[in-house]
């Protein structure tokens, strides 16, 4: 079992910067994979960007060059720099876990979300 509960989320001005904060109730080095997906009003949700417990990362096109996912092992947190934003960006944002089970196979978890606002 994994509790996520994200944090940072705000109204921003395109071009400026914010920094979603994902804290997990277990160690992130024990997650095969944490990530953070972006739902739009009347979208779906899509991925924007995944780490794994060994550290690699990739991210959606869209963000590619303009956002920065982390982790801080000691505090069991997970980021997502985000920069340059632009309206576009504007979405709930949702952090994810993937576990693997040997008894039950993958397993997701999600936290309750938090919203992102870019102001043209």
């Amino acid at each position: 079992q994994v509790q996520l509960v994200e944090s940072g989320g705000g109204l921003v001005q395109t071009g400026g910067s914010l920094r979603l904060s994902c804290a997990a109730s277990r160690s992130i080095a024990s997650i095969n994979t944490m990530g953070w997906y972006r739902q739009a009003p009347g979208k779906q949700r899509t991925w924007v960007a995944r780490i794994t417990s060994g550290g690699g990362t990739n991210y959606a096109d869209s963000v590619k060059g303009r956002f920065t996912i982390s982790g801080d092992i000691a505090n069991n947190t997970v980021y997502l720099q985000m920069n340059a934003v632009k309206p576009e960006d504007t979405a709930a944002y949702y952090c994810n876990a993937k576990l693997f089970n040997p008894g039950s196979g993958w397993l997701n978890y999600w936290g309750q979300g938090t919203q992102v606002t870019v102001s043209s």
